[in-house]
């Protein structure tokens, strides 16, 4: 029973981590316990992938499908708190604007948004507007995509340095480490998600191509411009991960045109 406490303890900790949604009070949260959390980071996307794939269903049952996407994007900034969207606004600001590790650094801790960050949130949420409205399963696509586009960055927790300037830090709660069995939890709860992929189409060998592609060049990417990650780096792999699978789906599945 301790170990069913333990576990769902750490659950709670992950939804908490990833989302708006109110967990219980007795949660005991501390380091240690986030960095193991982190083997349930691909469930959350689970959680978020079909809280969001049930909205936009239920809006494409009254409205076209691009006025749905639109309004089931608002659900997910909501339910999110536009969390990987802010990682990604503060990392392109940082890479944007900065010239040494430091000054990146130093701008990524910086609550305000620059042209840099501007202009990526435009493009993504842009993108992401166009491909779900463009789907012919755009509601299979969500619950795919969100729990597939978490396993490179909890990956990357595993295998990179974490890197921060924690003089400017915002203080905000961060997986900074992660062992080798919760990361091979979280990348299997995850490629759960390619069961749902159309058979004979070979979808999923192409989505895993995605994946392998986007995480390797990133990874060569952070550690070239920081030396490791950070929790706002994270956020933009995540962003990029899923803009890149809803592209891959198109070809999968199909579009409305």
């Amino acid at each position: 029973m301790n170990a069913l406490r333990q576990q769902l303890n750490l659950w709670w900790i992950a939804v908490a981590f990833f989302t708006r949604i109110p967990v219980p009070s007795s949660v005991e949260f501390s380091q240690a316990n986030l960095n193991r959390a982190s083997r349930y980071f691909s469930a959350v996307g689970w959680l978020i992938g079909l809280i969001c794939g049930a909205v936009l269903w239920a809006f494409m049952l009254i409205f076209p499908q691009d006025v749905a996407v639109l309004l089931a994007m608002i659900v997910s900034l909501l339910l999110t708190g536009c969390f990987h969207e802010d990682g990604l606004a503060d990392t392109c600001d940082g890479l944007g604007g900065g010239w040494t590790t430091e000054q990146k650094l130093r701008i990524m801790k910086d609550s305000r948004v620059g042209t840099y960050g501007a202009a990526a949130l435009w493009v993504s949420l842009t993108l992401k507007f166009v491909l779900l409205s463009q789907l012919l399963e755009p509601v299979l696509a969500l619950i795919i995509a969100h729990p597939l586009s978490r396993i490179i960055p909890t990956l990357f927790i595993a295998v990179m340095p974490y890197v921060s300037d924690s003089d400017t830090s915002k203080a905000k709660p961060l997986a900074e480490s992660g062992s080798w069995v919760d990361t091979a939890i979280a990348v299997g709860i995850g490629s759960c998600a390619l069961l749902l992929v159309p058979e004979g189409s070979g979808g999923a060998g192409m989505l895993l191509a995605v994946l392998l592609v986007v995480g390797v060049l990133s990874f060569l990417f952070l550690k070239k411009q920081l030396g490791g990650f950070t929790g706002d780096a994270l956020g933009a792999v995540q962003q990029v991960s899923e803009l890149a699978l809803y592209l891959a789906m198109i070809l999968i599945i199909g579009s409305v045109g």
